[in-house]
């Protein structure tokens, strides 16, 4: 079941009829906060994001006259980014990258008796979610991090609700085991 796009998209493709550069200019201010973020959880650093969501908004540019307004805007957007992300992932796979960004975590947590810095408890949780398959690392993000529900999450990925179900209880499970093993 595809909705089509709400009130807001449509007030923002007029106003990309209207005016190209300044309609076009306004969906990157709504949107690229969320884009970045979804890039983010995969490339890891700033400046990787940077150059996905840069390739993301180019396609973008250039798709957006043929857009045919059968999803919502951030969805057609979601699966470009998802296909940039990955085919920049593809060809950056065998180069390592650092994270010069700062930790997410500012003080140290106290687990099991044990002290952890919050870069540990920040590399922990990032190799635990390296052990996920493509899908339930997905489902994961944009549930945990995006807080989206799961229909918003049926809507962009194109897949059943009890597929997202089950595909997040799996994630979280191997989160958990993978964090209770290490």
């Amino acid at each position: 079941m595809r909705m089509g796009i709400n009130v807001a998209d449509k007030s923002l493709l007029d106003a990309y009829r209207e005016n190209e550069a300044n309609g076009f200019r306004l969906i990157v201010q709504k949107f690229q906060e969320r884009i970045y973020w979804q890039i983010r959880r995969y490339t890891k650093n700033h400046q990787d994001t940077e150059d996905v969501m840069q390739n993301v908004f180019i396609k973008a540019w250039k798709g957006l006259p043929k857009f045919r307004e059968e999803s919502g805007l951030y969805t057609w957007l979601f699966r470009i980014a998802y296909n940039e992300t990955h085919t920049f992932l593809a060809k950056s796979s065998k180069m390592k990258t650092v994270d010069l960004d700062p930790p997410l975590f500012e003080n140290k947590v106290v687990v099991e008796g044990t002290a952890l810095s919050p870069e540990e408890i920040e590399d922990k949780l990032k190799k635990a979610m390296s052990t996920l398959p493509e899908k339930q690392l997905l489902v994961f993000n944009l549930k945990y991090f995006d807080e989206l529900k799961f229909s918003e999450i049926s809507e962009l990925t194109g897949t059943s609700v009890g597929g997202l179900k089950a595909s997040y209880h799996l994630a979280v499970k191997k989160i958990e085991e993978f964090l209770i093993e290490d």
